[in-house]
Formats: structure tokens, sequence, C-alpha cells
């Protein structure tokens, strides 16, 4: 435990530069006192680690001191090269960069280490989207990267939804790019507000040589986190209570999406005598609802609310008569 902290420290000093004793111990998880006696370690062990007093002091190295050291444990070698998507990396312009870097890696690795991040590649491949999802294309990508990186405005023009076509210009402060099932995303500021746009929705855009002052306090993660939570509680939303076969529980995560059905059914209670679950279901709208309730088929029935039973059963009449 004690060297991966010592290894840990190094790589700390060496990424950041100057650390404070206070930041070390915050990052580490253990006590200001704990972090002197491992600094005293590293420098007894040859580290040119040296501290200075003051306001802005703190542990460095010595300047131009570097280590080929990586502290990589044989799982956290093999995540390394599970953690870059080739795909999303070509899309920004990274592809040779991540290659590049992996290279580097398993050049520095210990021979078991590096073996074992080679394999890795040839087991296991990541691909993000589902199935039947293909990837948007994002023609603007790799300018709105260069824009993210170097904190320089863009102005572009946006079609707003998908089915109004308004277009709409905007100044924007790019703070970050967001992939999600296949669809990038990029967050940014627009007149003080915070926003998110589709990036296969930008028509044009240009990449302009003014520059801004990034937020200290913004979090990328935190921001996407929160909004995704807010898109989804604005949704429309209805109660429908539907009863369905136990031996059919299976056929909802594909109907209703893996999270809803797990959720629906945890608070469902025991199957009655005939084998039947009653599920309180919440779904958007009535033309979702039927679209997702329909491929249960007979081995669910809809309860409630009145008027989704009469459109299930009016569908699946049209039904019967066009097979009769």
């Amino acid at each position: 435990m004690r060297a991966s902290r010592l290894i840990s420290i190094l790589l700390l000093l060496q990424t950041r530069g100057r650390v404070t004793a206070q930041e070390l111990a915050d990052e580490l998880e253990v006590s200001v006192r704990t972090v002197y006696r491992d600094v005293e370690e590293l420098s007894a062990s040859g580290i040119p680690v040296y501290s200075e007093r003051g306001v802005h002091g703190g542990f460095q190295l010595v300047e131009g001191y570097r280590t080929r050291l990586t502290g990589l444990t044989p799982q956290e070698a093999e995540a390394l090269f599970l953690s870059g998507y080739p795909g999303p990396a070509a899309q920004l312009g990274l592809g040779t960069v991540l290659a590049a870097a992996q290279l580097k890696v398993l050049a520095a690795l210990p021979p078991e280490l590096r073996s074992r991040a080679s394999r890795i590649r040839q087991r296991f491949h990541l691909d993000a989207p589902g199935w039947f999802q293909e990837s948007e294309s994002a023609a603007h990508l790799q300018p709105i990267a260069e824009a993210v990186w170097s904190d320089r405005r863009l102005h572009m023009r946006y079609r707003r939804g998908a089915d109004d076509g308004l277009v709409v210009e905007r100044i924007v402060n790019p703070l970050g790019l967001v992939l999600k099932g296949g669809v990038w995303y990029l967050v940014g500021r627009s007149d003080g507000d915070f926003r998110t746009y589709r990036v296969s929705r930008i028509i044009d855009l240009e990449l302009l040589d003014e520059g801004f002052a990034r937020p200290d306090d913004f979090d990328l993660a935190g921001y996407w986190e929160r909004s995704v939570a807010s898109y989804e509680a604005s949704l429309p939303s209805f109660e429908a209570v539907v009863r369905i076969r136990a031996e059919a529980i299976w056929k909802l995560d594909q109907a209703l999406g893996v999270a809803t059905a797990r959720a629906a059914v945890m608070v469902a209670g025991e199957a009655d005598e005939s084998g039947w679950l009653t599920l309180t279901l919440d779904l958007e709208d009535m033309w979702h609802a039927e679209v997702r309730i329909l491929p249960l088929g007979a081995d669910a029935e809809v309860v409630s609310p009145a008027e989704l039973r009469d459109r299930i059963a009016a569908t699946a009449g049209q039904m019967a008569v066009r097979y009769g």
C-alpha cells in the first residue's frame, strides 16, 4: 500500500508541478504527517524532490526530472487499452494520437505488463452505440474539438429542432464534448447561459480568433448529469397499469428499456394465482405507450387508462382484419 502511495506522489508531482502537502493528503486520503514521511522516503531513495515554504510553497521535483515509471498494475494496464474508443478518437482527429500514445505507454511498461496490455486489444472491443443505431455524422466535430482544446469562441448556425427547422445564429464559448449513444453533443456557454447543442444539427461554423476565460468551477461530467436528469424530468408522462404474464417479463427489457422495466418489476410484488403481475408504468404519451406495449402481444393487458386500452384494442382489431 505504501509503495503504491509513493508512486502516486511521484506521478502527481511529475504531472502537476508544485503541490502542497495538504493537496497531496487530500488526493491520497492520508494525513499531512504521512505525506511528509512519504516525501522524505522518496528523497532518501534518490528522487530529486524539494520543498518551498510560504504561501505559494509546496513539494516539487527538480526541473527536468522525469521517470518512465508508470506504477500500473496488471489490471490498470489492461484497462488502459480498453478505455480508448478508436472510432470517437478518429472523429475528433485524435486517432493517430491515441495510437501513438498507446505505443509509448507500451514501450514504458515492464515486459509482463506489456504482454497483457497488448493481448487485451486482441480479445476485447468496445462498440458504444446499441444495435441498429449508427453513429450520427458530425462534419464539424474536429474544428469544435480544436476550439474546446484552445478555448476559442465559435460562431455557428444551428438548427434548433428536427421538426420545425428553425435556424439560429450563436456565438458560443465551447466548454466540452459529450458522446452519448453514438451522438455527439457540444456543451457551451452562450449569452451567459450554459447550453447543449447536438453537433449533427450544426449547419456551419467558424472558429474565431477570439478566446474566452473558461469558468474555474465548471465540471463537464457534473453538468451533463444534471442536464440529463432535468431533460428526463421535463418529458411528458402518465401512469399506465398493465398486467403481464410472469413468464413474459423478459420482453419488458426490449419494450421499455432495462432500467424502466426492472424498476417497474421491483415494486410490482408477487404474481397472482394465475401467474400474472400487475405493473404501474411511467410512459411518455399515448403514441409512445402504444408502440411500447404492442410488442408484448397477448402476454400483456392494459388495465388503465381506458384511452390506452381502447387504442391497443383498436390496433389489435385492425391487425386481426389485416391478417384474417
